[in-house]
């Protein structure tokens, strides 16, 4: 899929290198120019109160800021790490135990200095948020990112 998609292929490759990722399980299932959708399947690992299975907040904004981080990565033109300015998150209800969580991330501006995105966390429907979140990024410059780090992202082929 990554082959046809190239927005998948550098997403999947930039949280395939991030440990935490790997640790909490997250997948990307979609992703373009100009959204995203990362899946975080149910683990017991990341309840926060084993009485209600919930998930843990933390786990919650951990996925919001690593949709919004990748979603920078696929909106820029270059292979460029932004680090993570401000991120302002609504907690709206209690996600449901044992169900996966969605993180969908749009960047709905890029100016010269930061990307500005927002995420929705649900289980399924949009339209039932878990969560919300605005972010800002810091961009630095795609000659800042180390070369060896921006071939690993943008894959064989430049894609």
């Amino acid at each position: 899929m990554s082959e046809e998609n190239p927005y998948f292929g550098r997403a999947a490759r930039f949280i395939g290198v991030l440990k935490h990722c790997q640790v909490l399980g997250m997948k990307i299932k979609e992703a373009s120019a100009e959204s995203l959708t990362i899946e975080l399947p149910y683990n017991e690992s990341h309840v926060g109160n084993p009485s209600t299975g919930v998930i843990h907040g933390g786990v919650l904004t951990t996925l919001m800021d690593t949709a919004s981080g990748t979603m920078v990565i696929n909106a820029l033109p270059q292979m460029e790490l932004c680090p993570t300015l401000d991120l302002r998150v609504d907690y709206v209800r209690a996600a449901e135990p044992k169900k996966s969580i969605f993180a969908f991330a749009e960047a709905y501006r890029v100016s010269r200095n930061v990307v500005f995105t927002r995420c929705t966390v649900h289980q399924g429907d949009i339209n039932e948020p878990v969560a919300n979140c605005v972010a800002t990024f810091m961009r630095i410059g795609s000659h800042m990112s180390p070369p060896e780090f921006q071939n690993t992202i943008i894959g064989e082929g430049g894609k």
